[in-house]
């Protein structure tokens, strides 16, 4: 659930943060450009301030100039010359015909187009530049022109013009980005940490609870969670679940000891009955049907009896696991069996590694087997094979029986080990309906599992899986 879960934080999260960081970035961007513009404007007007004396063009004969104008003229040139070798930025002073009054580097034109354009034209109109286009890192070749108005005496007589390259500006909005990521990157770091907490805090105790709620599913009754962990909903839901548990565990216990009572307390006069039978059949002819038929019924339901108090033994008792020799354990199994399988006319047989060990109770395991190859031998016409198998398969133990019988179909796959449960194409066959039932039970304490499955080309084929390591 984690795996769900926190994907959803994290895009949540990231999607946060990149909501803030790219309006920030922005925003960075813009005082960036802001302080160049403000820092242009400021000069501008300084050179504006001493361009508004040196107005007139000047004179075709130098008999007309007057000292101080060509003062003034030349401190203009040699302010805008300073500014051009200190920063780098061209700077000029043109009249309302675009025509130089001084201009550093010598012929800097006035552009007639783009962004340089519209500013001469606004400071023109007697206004200073203002909002130019937003110039980004990656804008190579992106310069800011700025536009002053130089007036006299009401009127704009020239403009100053200043046209500053943006490489450091560039290099500032860059790093103040880089800072803007490293800290959505740490913010990301930090909520990422923090959305493992919280999801764990919140799922551990879904995870204990889902655990508990495997055991009790598999047989492990005394399963319970500890309240003590999560949000009060989870602990309360915690509370809840064990003590539902307990009431299943409770009505379990008393249908449990009803099977095994009721099965006890039947055998005593189901026997006297069946005695009580014995004597009367001496009072009436040898072979009468009437007598062979309730005699059948009652050793019939005798074994019933049996193996209902089998089956509640077997889901009583505990398992005592131990790491058991299991390919040693099937084989003698099997040569327990193979009187009863020659006396029948089946050949039994054990195929598999001399020596493979697991876990598992070896007297329930021993039932099991015997519940399983008895069935197998039951159903298996004389002639044909019925052969036991023990592999390993990576974190397990797989022992399979395998007969040659008549196989069940899809439907009756599904229902095979319900209890009482027999195929009605095998009425016929002595037996209760209960082995596999019990063999299922006395698998579960252990932590193992029984599957079926057909035998092709036909015959069916049981399987029992064991854990190789320790529960």
């Amino acid at each position: 659930m984690r795996t769900r879960l926190l994907p959803l934080l994290i895009v949540l999260m990231a999607g946060v943060l990149l909501a803030l960081g790219l309006p920030l970035g922005v925003i960075t961007a813009g005082v960036e450009q802001q302080k160049v513009v403000v820092d242009r404007i400021d000069d501008a007007a300084r050179f504006a301030s001493l361009a508004q004396f040196v107005t007139a063009r000047p004179a075709a004969d130098p008999k007309d100039k007057t000292p101080e104008e060509d003062e003034r003229r030349a401190t203009l040139r040699s302010e805008l010359a300073r500014y051009y070798g200190l920063y780098g930025i061209r700077a000029g002073v043109f009249y309302r015909d675009r025509s130089p009054m001084a201009a550093a580097p010598g012929g800097m034109p006035v552009p007639r187009d783009g962004e340089g354009a519209r500013a001469f034209s606004e400071a023109l109109a007697g206004r200073r530049s203002h909002d130019p286009h937003q110039i980004w890192p990656w804008d190579d070749d992106g310069r800011i022109p700025v536009a002053s108005p130089v007036i006299r005496d009401g009127d704009v007589v020239a403009v100053v013009m200043t046209d500053s390259p943006t490489g450091q500006m560039r290099a500032r909005i860059l790093h103040g980005w880089l800072l803007i990521a490293a800290g959505e990157c740490a913010a990301m770091l930090v909520a990422v940490g923090a959305a493992f907490r919280l999801t764990g805090w919140v799922l551990r105790p879904v995870r204990v609870l889902d655990a508990a709620s495997h055991d009790i599913a598999t047989g492990r009754m005394k399963s319970r969670v500890a309240a003590t962990a999560g949000p009060p909903e989870l602990r309360r839901l915690a509370r809840s679940f064990n003590e539902m548990a307990d009431h299943v565990e409770e009505v379990l216990e008393q249908q449990r000891a009803f099977v095994a009572d009721a099965s006890h307390q039947l055998r005593n006069p189901l026997a006297a009955l069946l005695l009580r039978i014995e004597l009367l059949a001496l009072e009436l002819p040898e072979g009468n049907e009437e007598i062979a038929s309730v005699r059948t019924e009652g050793k019939r339901l005798a074994r019933v009896l049996d193996d209902l108090l089998g089956l509640a033994l077997a889901e009583h008792t505990a398992a005592d696991l131990q790491l058991t020799d299991v390919a040693a354990l099937a084989a003698e199994r099997v040569d327990s069996w193979r009187p009863m399988a020659d006396d029948k006319g089946v050949r039994l047989s054990y195929e598999g590694q001399p020596a493979v060990t697991g876990w598992a109770d070896p007297v329930a395991l021993s039932s099991a087997l015997d519940a399983v190859v008895d069935n197998a031998l039951k159903f298996t016409p004389a002639g044909r094979p019925v052969t036991v198998r023990v592999v390993p398969d990576g974190a397990q133990v797989r022992i399979t029986v395998a007969d040659r019988g008549p196989g069940l179909t899809e439907d009756e796959l599904a229902r095979i080990g319900d209890r009482f449960w027999r195929s009605s194409r095998h009425q016929n066959v002595s037996g209760s309906g209960l082995g596999l039932s019990i063999t299922r039970a006395l698998l579960a304490a252990g932590g193992a599992t029984i599957a079926y499955a057909p035998h092709p080309p036909h015959g069916l084929e049981v399987t029992v899986t064991l854990p190789r390591s320790a529960p």
